[in-house]
């Protein structure tokens, strides 16, 4: 709390009134798009005022893997969902498969098809699994510098400088770092790169700026270009 308190002199001002391009009530712009005059304040919402009850804090790790080769059989997939239960320690509605809900960028895709594996962590589970990767996962890579951070051009109101998540790309060369894996290596097929989302409560503008702030803390290194 002590790294990301504002100190605020006075009371806020009062936010400001939303107003809509077209009257809801006028039956000639019912089905209209009608977005708000001004644009939308999503990136200029400002965050909630510091207090004990709002303090920073980590809620959810999300880790995602996409497989291609599960569009052609999705008996492909087992080997990735094993080595996330090893990894994560989830089996309980853990590590299960992902269908696509539409088209994807690399082509067209039928709804509902299994093309890759997903896994939330929270409480317990989630603190162990991140132990894991700054301890015996990230300095056994030589080509990670750290997790790249913006330049300083970059904008603070954009969707995600207000999101409040800290994500990381991994390469299949780091999932055998993981103890749950190294232990066993051979009896997974191959090594399948990730994506991980550390999620956290902060919001408004700067969130992503006290989301990097508490992941230090927990040891993920930070670099720029």
């Amino acid at each position: 709390m002590y790294m990301t308190y504002i100190h605020e002199a006075g009371p806020r001002p009062p936010p400001r009134q939303i107003r809509l391009t077209y009257d809801p009530s006028n039956p000639y712009a019912r089905f209209r798009a009608n977005p708000p005059v001004g644009g939308d304040q999503l990136g200029k919402k400002p965050p909630p005022p510091d207090s004990p009850s709002n303090v920073i804090r980590l809620e959810k790790i999300v880790i995602h893997s996409f497989l291609k080769t599960a569009i052609v059989s999705r008996s492909n997939l087992l080997g990735l969902i094993m080595a996330l239960r090893a990894m994560t320690g989830e089996t309980e509605k853990g590590a299960g498969k992902h269908a696509v809900k539409g088209k994807s960028v690399g082509g067209w895709i039928r709804p509902d098809i299994p093309v890759g594996a997903k896994v939330e962590l929270r409480g317990a589970p989630m603190y162990d699994f991140l132990a894991q990767l700054v301890e015996f996962v990230l300095p056994r890579l030589k080509d990670f510098p750290g997790i790249l951070l913006p330049p300083p051009a970059a904008s603070d109101h954009s969707p995600s400088a207000v999101s409040g998540v800290v994500s990381i790309g991994l390469t299949p060369t780091a999932m055998q770092f993981f103890p749950g894996i190294e232990v066993n290596l051979d009896a997974y097929p191959r090594s399948y790169g990730m994506h991980i989302h550390f999620v956290t409560n902060a919001t408004g503008v700067g969130a992503e700026n006290r989301a990097r702030a508490l992941m230090s803390g927990f040891q993920l290194p930070f670099t720029r270009r």
